[in-house]
């Protein structure tokens, strides 16, 4: 009879063995969002402050006729009314829009795992990675739309190597909920070899999500109001946590004159004053620019490295999703949902022998999460109050995020350099 294996080999076997386990990964599931829901919970309207206005909303659409996008300016995109008007039609009360947001925006999430686990070869591996960035993130997503978006951008990552049709028309759906799913458009667009691909693939399934949206907003009495999201921005000036702020907020280390103001109008924290507002007027231009200098990056390294074009295609939306974050004046904690479903679907895609190339941001990402989760909603008090400690990890939380950008534009500058054929590191 053949000897056993020796238990250190038997434990490097059955331990991954474990974490394959799909039950075990419906348990995490539950666990980590029961986990979420309670903190939320404990948060109270620290993390559903938002959801009160969205109640409010709905409530007085359905009472009165009233809609935003139909009858009055709105800061989100006209689609953002079907998210935010369904717990309405179902409850009754504050607490039951609450209970039913939050179911809807676990059951998206839930969606979008198992997709990432049925679609992907190793998709339970890039599902485990997903609970602890939403572990690490914290209750926050719950809270925003951002927690309906984000799941949908990872549904849309997940299919678009074999099917990128219905990836952009998620994606471009997502983007008329809330506009950062636009990223992974632009990704999928730039990554397209032939013209046909691009109209067939992108052009047309996009056109048509967003003709059924707009068309139905014209309908319902919005006329222009249907695109008035984006001039919705133009007035704020720099958000206390937004990257560009950063100097501002260390400045009050040492300058007791710099400090930040409550913006009642909008229900946020800004940074007064000259300078603030024209470094905010320079976004205006820089977001944009660097979105149409990302996709350039991305085309180009899409045509030196086509045999590498499901990691460009992760590459290209991890960076334009980060761009959006890194120069926009806004910069809302909940924005970082958005960098985690790029990692989660690479990890998922990526070969075992070229995992370790998305070792780093994915762990980079980890760490940007809980930082966030401490500064919003842990300690923002004491953020807000200037104190050291806070104002040191908010600082590092945005020289994270930057790195991850310049990391992300590194790596497709890297493939676009070297013509070369070489392993590959995603599926395509």
């Amino acid at each position: 009879m053949p000897s056993a294996a020796p238990a250190p080999a038997r434990r490097r076997r059955s331990g991954p063995a474990v974490l394959r386990s799909r039950w075990l990964l419906a348990l995490g599931f539950v666990v980590v969002h029961a986990w979420l829901v309670s903190d939320a919970i404990g948060w109270a309207n620290t993390i559903y402050g938002d959801v009160t206005l969205y109640e409010w909303w709905a409530r007085t659409g359905l009472a009165t006729g009233e809609w935003p996008v139909l009858d009055f300016d709105w800061v989100y995109p006209a689609g953002a009314l079907v998210p935010v008007t369904l717990p309405a039609l179902f409850t009754s009360g504050l607490l039951g829009y609450e209970i039913a947001w939050t179911a809807m925006v676990v059951l998206l999430d839930a969606v979008a795992v198992v997709v990432l686990v049925r679609a992907t070869p190793r998709g339970v591996l890039g599902a485990w990675w997903w609970l602890a960035f939403l572990l690490a993130l914290g209750p926050i997503f719950l809270g925003r739309l951002d927690g309906v978006i984000a799941p949908l951008i990872l549904v849309a990552l997940v299919l678009a190597g074999r099917r990128p049709a219905l990836a952009a028309a998620v994606a471009t759906a997502g983007a008329w909920i809330k506009i950062a799913p636009g990223a992974v458009v632009v990704a999928l667009a730039a990554t397209r070899r032939r013209g046909a691909d691009l109209w067939r693939h992108v052009v047309v399934p996009g056109a048509a999500v967003s003709v059924v949206v707009v068309g139905l907003a014209v309908a319902g009495g919005a006329g222009t109001r249907a695109l008035s999201v984006f001039g919705q921005q133009d007035a704020r000036t720099l958000q206390a946590e937004s990257v560009a702020a950063t100097w501002f907020s260390v400045a009050r280390l040492w300058d007791p004159g710099v400090r930040f103001e409550y913006n009642e109008e909008i229900f946020t924290y800004e940074v007064p004053g000259a300078a603030a507002q024209r470094l905010a007027g320079v976004l205006d231009w820089v977001l944009p620019l660097a979105t149409l200098a990302l996709a350039a990056l991305v085309w180009w390294a899409a045509r030196r490295r086509p045999g590498h074009g499901g990691e460009v295609l992760l590459l290209g939306a991890a960076a334009l999703l980060l761009a959006l974050i890194v120069f926009n004046k806004v910069g809302s904690p909940q924005f970082v949902a958005w960098v985690g479903p790029p990692l989660a679907a690479a990890l998922a895609l990526s070969a075992p022998g070229t995992r370790r190339i998305w070792a780093p941001p994915a762990v980079g990402v980890l760490a940007v999460a809980f930082a966030t989760y401490l500064v919003y909603p842990v300690a923002y008090g004491p953020f807000l109050d200037g104190e050291a400690w806070m104002v040191v990890v908010e600082a590092l939380r945005n020289a994270g995020l930057v790195v991850l950008l310049a990391g992300a534009v590194w790596r497709l500058a890297e493939l676009g350099r070297h013509r070369a054929a070489r392993r590959e590191g995603v599926t395509s």
